[in-house]
């Protein structure tokens, strides 16, 4: 059964950095493309950052480029964001996700709030 359970979210002030990370169970991590989403309240979910089964490419939503890394290690099984100079408006809930044979999954979420 596929899971994706993130962590690492909390509380930061604005200019703040947090690593969130995403644990893989229940499928061949190392042969997916991975993603992380956000949403924000009353907003849409949008993706943030997306990265290949071997981590070789990688592409960002614009509000996010320069100040957020995606990466991964297949040996862990495990995806990570790496969230630099953060903003109030990166204030959301962010999930994790892949596509397995068309279907979608997703993680729980973890919340992050950039507020003073």
């Amino acid at each position: 059964q596929v899971q994706l359970v993130e962590s690492g979210g909390g509380l930061v002030q604005p200019g703040g950095s947090l690593r969130l990370s995403c644990a893989a169970y229940g499928f061949t991590f190392r042969r997916y493309h991975m993603a992380w989403y956000r949403q924000a309240p009353g907003r849409e979910r949008e993706l943030v950052a997306g990265i290949t089964s071997g981590g070789g490419m990688t592409n960002y939503a614009e509000s996010v480029k320069g100040r957020f890394i995606i990466f991964r290690d297949n040996t862990k099984s495990t995806m990570y964001l790496q969230m630099n100079s953060l903003q109030s408006e990166d204030t959301a809930v962010y999930y994790c996700n892949t596509i397995i044979r068309d279907a979608w999954y997703w993680g729980q979420g973890t919340l992050v709030t950039v507020s003073s």
